[in-house]
């Protein structure tokens, strides 16, 4: 995780831009970008290897300002890849939404290409369930295996961002550990009910949304409109539900229906997340990527690395089924950390 000073100053940026100078915006792209290079460098280490033998680094970047539907749509991450190159000696692809937005794509989620190519299964249909700040989904019917646009996908709404917010708020702790604050609590039906009428849940796909939405100012004027305010626990209970809800939902609407759920993300070590999903997904089974050989913490690396390859080896990673994009391009700018023969 980052710093706790780090974090803290990523996530008033993500939710409010306004009043942040461009010196303090310029300096935060450079600590992201130092944060995630002793990342990478500590991986190296514990692998034993070495930059000459790194193809690249696949870096996302922190987002901090998503824009699909602006007049100028656009997707604003920090994390200064040339200062990871460099510190590293490795070539880093970075800035990977942007590519897709240039054509006409949402520029999330990006991921369901790798899911395709790890999960896509002829026998079953399966839908993988990325839990992070934001929850994606990325469906897999049998015909994925032999059909790149049957693959179909989108950002449900909040996975752990309200939750993470809402618990630094009140009791000053980064997470819900294994979702025990919302566990002890009951879910507030009218809170519930303002939440789930958000416009997003019933725009169609392609769609993709992040934390300059879904943050505690969006949550607190949900609250504030209610007749009487929950106590704080029940919101974070009500979070949950939250979340559980809106993923089950895009899930009912958009998949076939007998498919396997596959969970990966950080919402994976909520317990009480998991219980609701299990009840509100029945009689879908829901089981963890570990099933099928990739740890739920990787996925999206993992997916991040595969598509600085293939934009490497000047292969497409977009799936326009997905983001909408007029057709599939490489993602991504490459940042050489030396001249290459």
């Amino acid at each position: 995780p980052p710093p706790a000073e780090l974090r803290e100053d990523l996530l008033h940026l993500s939710q409010q831009v306004a009043g942040v100078s461009l010196a303090k915006f310029g300096e935060l792209d450079q600590r992201v970008g130092a944060w995630f290079a002793a990342a990478a460098q500590a991986v190296m280490r514990k692998a034993d290897v070495s930059a000459d033998a790194v193809a690249a680094i696949g870096s996302h970047g922190q987002t901090i300002r998503h824009e699909p539907e602006a007049a100028l749509p656009f997707s604003l991450q920090l994390g200064a890849a040339s200062l990871i190159a460099a510190r590293t000696g490795c070539r880093v692809v970075a800035d990977f939404r942007n590519s897709d937005m240039a054509v006409g794509g949402q520029g999330a989620p990006l991921v369901p290409a790798f899911h395709r190519s790890v999960f896509a299964d002829s026998q079953q249909a399966r839908i993988v369930a990325n839990i992070g700040g934001i929850a994606n989904l990325t469906i897999l019917p049998t015909s994925a295996v032999h059909d790149l646009d049957a693959v179909t996908g989108l950002d449900t709404g909040p996975g752990n961002a309200l939750m993470d917010a809402w618990i630094a708020a009140h009791l000053g702790r980064q997470l819900d550990e294994d979702g025990r604050w919302a566990a002890s609590g009951r879910v507030d039906p009218p809170l519930l009910a303002q939440l789930m009428n958000d416009p997003y849940l019933r725009r169609p796909a392609p769609k993709s949304t992040g934390r300059e939405h879904f943050n505690l100012d969006w949550l607190r004027a949900q609250i504030d409109s209610l007749h009487a305010p929950p106590d704080p626990v029940n919101v974070q209970t009500t979070l949950c539900e939250f979340t559980a809800r809106s993923i089950a939902q895009a899930i009912a609407h958009h998949g076939p229906g007998d498919e396997r759920v596959l969970l990966c993300g950080g919402g994976v070590r909520n317990a009480e997340l998991k219980r609701r999903l299990i009840d509100r997904l029945a009689p879908r089974e829901l089981v963890s990527t570990a099933d099928y050989g990739l740890d739920p913490d990787w996925v999206e690396a993992v997916a991040f690395a595969w598509l600085a390859k293939r934009t490497v080896n000047g292969q497409s990673g977009n799936l326009p089924s997905v983001t909408g994009a007029r057709f599939p391009v490489p993602l991504g700018a490459v940042h050489e950390a030396r001249v290459r023969a």
